[in-house]
């Protein structure tokens, strides 16, 4: 191809087709560039620009095609041919088809190739790296038949990948040469509290760690792993995630140069040493160094497109702060994160290693101003931090309170977007300001995050910043008096309730399928555990199997609550408090024989506390043998139905209350809703069980119940109110089906039901009116979904006992059955407690 130019255009060859060639492209399309320029454009994969940010989504739920950035106007993209020479003397290059393009200007957007350290067995059969589409299929592939994978690098990717490993059913290994994990971002102390998370979810860490051999089988393939410290592993499959080198053979080759440790050299205009080639992205070697991320990428890719045009935009350097959610830890990282470019910096910082936090901020000396930090286990107030270190928002004298998560004592309140400047950046992947994406929306009237992204840009690139431009659009919207759009997130434009009934109206049965049909991007914290919840509210399966498990909140991930000390509680079903002596008796020798605290809750149920994550399935197979089942105390579900002991007993009681309470336990068990649900059942208007601080209450009368809703305790109380009076069994049970149905389907993410009916137009006359005279003809659907719900119900962890696969997951540690050495307890009023750090090291 040597032609196709108009005689007034120049041409301009770009050698790469990733998210930052891409990037160059929009831009150019963006200015009208294709009048002056004829855009050709080389990748050597077969699929064309995708979002590499966002490629473990893949085995998330995700696919391929979901990852694609979709099409440019206005260039020629030449997918699955790769240029193999450049001749600067005849301005052209030359393709592995033979095809000779000529160039006017040359744009180098090669990227990277994984590194492989030089091990023997590093090609054997079952390696591979992860970089690709095209990787992530092989392992999906060869992983079918495999029982352990392991990771060779502990950074950011390498944990990317070892979570692909575990999603793919895999016992797993991280093996990192460096003495911590994300030994980039984090320093020791977040390492090690990193280090305890990853651990948690039974990934097996081996850090300070160097792998001398891939063992290879007598069939060729990968059979395990040495190290120079002698140990060994038995593994089926190995990732190499160690790493990045600059892609810079090709200017290499044509004489171009190349940095000390790699990189074509470029100087502030991303220009080589020959005027007309340019180098931007991970080939690149700018400001005295390469720069992995993409951020950095987008802005050279601004500079080239600003300067083929005419301008004289330059590159001094970029903001390399991240945060993100690996294996479900918060991390991130902003500004001097070590205090490595001011001797004379301070830290303030908060760790509190029993919650698995870590919180550690870098301070001038001089001028007091936060220019740096470090956060794992929770990343609140990431957005301010980050801008203070950056010098778009000042810092307050008083700085301590900073370092603390919000929420706990002595921390700061929470800044929101609005107290940034207005040429603060938000999305500094696209160097976009608070007061573009503020003059986008007023000019262009966007009401929803998707179209703000549209517009704008901001968010396409790793997404981080989507929180505050979600919250910047509800604050300009909420200032001109325009509704704010109630859009799940940022990749729905649907309510809860809409989304509840396009599953239930369409019988979508998995998030992928919901993503592809109603949604865009991958999904986020937000959608992900809210499609979860009423997926299970819909099909009642067990929550943990294939796609489902990775959606799930963190309680729910071991069908268990965390504590503190990373340890979980189990808390068995009682329905009515009605327990026998058998049970007792269980629960008592379950706590002796496990070294369990045990208390008594308000709910009347008994909490065992201390338990580790592998003596789960162990406790709920005795608990289980006398007739015990999943209390659901963590997961968004019914609780408990409190009860007094009615009629049966007391002199005052006028109804079996303890009865009706078992029979509305039983009904409701397992019901997942969005949020936690409490009932109460009362004898008489003594009101022991106290019914009328609950979602459902339910009293007795001389006649029959009296039903109240929408009741709630906690740190916003609010009194039930009276719904029905003197109805008999049948019409209490219908109701409350009903009731707890259009809640299920109608409320908000995380929405209790008091709050859910305070919103509700028309307040308890419509509620009545829906639920009762059947004013909007959906009775018998409620009436069907309730029906299905009990019919379906099965015990989450009677289900666990019964497939070895799902046991799988309930270990500690991948290698080894020993129980974790961090957990420790001390005695406090004849029971176990975990140990305070303060007493930790006297022990």
């Amino acid at each position: 191809m040597g032609t196709g130019a108009h005689a007034t255009q120049r041409r301009l060859v770009v050698v790469g087709n990733g998210m930052v060639s891409h990037k160059l492209l929009e831009l150019l399309a963006a200015r009208g560039a294709h009048d002056s320029w004829d855009v050709v454009a080389f990748g050597d994969e077969r699929r064309p620009a995708y979002d590499r940010v966002h490629l473990s989504s893949f085995f998330d739920g995700g696919s391929a095609d979901g990852l694609l950035l979709g099409d440019v106007d206005g260039a020629t993209i030449h997918t699955g041919e790769e240029v193999v020479a450049v001749d600067r003397d005849r301005a052209t290059v030359r393709t592995n088809l033979g095809r000779e393009v000529r160039y006017d200007a040359l744009v180098l957007a090669t990227g990277s190739v994984p590194f492989v350290p030089p091990v023997p067995g590093k090609d054997a059969e079952g390696c591979f790296v992860y970089r690709t589409i095209d990787d992530l299929e092989s392992i999906a592939a060869f992983a079918a038949g495999c029982r352990t994978g392991a990771v060779v690098g502990g950074g950011l990717l390498g944990l990317e990948a070892a979570n692909a490993l575990l999603q793919l059913g895999l016992e797993t290994h991280v093996v990192e040469f460096a003495p911590r994990l994300m030994p980039v971002q984090v320093d020791d102390v977040g390492g090690a509290v990193l280090r305890r998370h990853v651990e948690a979810l039974g990934v097996a860490i081996h850090t300070g760690c160097q792998t001398t051999q891939i063992v290879v089988g007598d069939r060729g393939q990968v059979s395990g792993m040495a190290f120079a410290d002698g140990e060994q592993v038995e593994v089926d499959l190995v990732v190499f995630s160690a790493g990045i080198r600059p892609r810079d053979s090709l200017a290499a080759a044509a004489g171009l140069e190349i940095g000390e440790r790699g990189g074509v050299v470029v100087d502030e205009r991303c220009q080589t040493g020959d005027p007309r080639i340019f180098a931007i992205g991970e080939c690149a070697h700018v400001a005295g160094r390469t720069w992995g991320l993409v951020a950095p990428g987008y802005q050279m890719a601004r500079v080239v497109a600003d300067r083929l045009c005419g301008g004289d935009a330059t590159f001094g350097g970029s903001d390399l702060s991240t945060k993100l959610k690996l294996l479900g830890v918060e991390v991130a990282s902003f500004g001097d994160a070590f205090g490595a470019g001011d001797e004379a910096s301070e830290d303030v910082s908060f760790h509190d290693p029993i919650a698995g936090v870590y919180r550690r901020l870098v301070v001038d000396a001089a001028s007091r101003q936060i220019i740096g930090g470090i956060l794992v286990g929770d990343a609140s107030q990431y957005d301010a931090l980050a801008s203070m270190a950056r010098g778009d928002l000042s810092t307050p004298a008083d700085i301590a309170p900073l370092a603390a998560p919000v929420g706990a004592a002595g921390a700061a309140a929470p800044m929101g977007v609005e107290a940034l400047a207005g040429g603060a950046s938000i999305c500094s992947c696209n160097g976009i300001t608070k007061d573009d994406i503020c003059g986008a929306i007023a000019t262009n009237e966007l009401r929803d995050p998707g179209s703000v992204k549209k517009c704008t840009g901001a968010g396409t690139g790793c997404g981080g910043c989507m929180p505050m431009v979600t919250q910047l659009l509800g604050i300009e919207l909420a200032n001109a008096g325009i509704e704010v759009p109630n859009h799940l997130c940022e990749h729905f434009a649907y309510s809860r309730q809409d989304l509840f009934d396009l599953i239930r109206v369409e019988s979508i049965t998995s998030f992928a399928e919901l993503l592809e049909r109603h949604g865009q991007g991958l999904g986020c914290e937000i959608c992900k555990p809210a499609v979860a919840s009423i997926l299970a509210s819909t099909g009642n399966g067990y929550i943990l199997d294939g796609e489902q498990a990775a959606l799930q909140d963190t309680n729910d991930h071991f069908l268990a609550n965390l504590q503190r000390d990373g340890t979980y509680s189990v808390v068995p079903r009682v329905p009515g408090g009605e327990i026998t002596p058998d049970q007792l008796i269980t629960l008592g020798q379950v706590a002796k024989d496990f070294g369990l605290y045990t208390k008594i809750t308000g709910g009347q149920r008994i909490d065992l506390f201390g338990a580790r994550v592998e003596q789960l399935p162990a406790i709920w197979g005795r608990l289980i043998d006398v007739g015990m089942e999943s209390g659901h105390a963590y997961g968004k579900a019914l609780r408990t139905v409190k009860s007094c002991v009615g009629r049966t007993w007391c002199r005052y009681g006028v109804q079996d209350s303890t009865g009706m309470a078992v029979q509305l336990e039983l009904r409701y068990r397992g019901l997942r809703a969005p949020h936690k649900l409490k009932l109460a059942v009362s004898g008489c208007v003594r009101e022991c069980a106290e019914a009328q601080g609950k979602d459902v209450g339910v009293i007795a009368t001389e006649k029959g119940w009296n039903l109240f809703v929408a009741g709630n305790g906690g740190a916003r109380p609010q009194h039930a109110v009276l719904f029905a009076t003197d109805i008999d069994d049948e019409a209490l049970v219908r109701y409350i089906d009903r009731f707890l149905m259009y809640y299920i389907r109608t409320a908000d993410r995380l929405e209790r039901t008091a709050t859910w009916f305070n919103k509700l137009d028309g307040g308890l006359e419509q509620l009545r009116r829906v639920i009762v005279d059947d004013a909007l003809g959906i009775c018998d659907q409620l009436d069907a979904e309730m029906a299905r719900h009990v019919d379906t119900y099965q015990c989450e962890w009677k289900a666990t006992l019964e497939s070895p696969e799902r046991l799988a997951r309930f270990r500690t540690f991948v290698n080894s059955d020993e129980p974790d050495p961090t957990i420790v307890f001390v005695s406090e009023r004849g029971q176990p407690r975990p140990v305070r750090e303060d007493e930790r090291a006297l022990l």
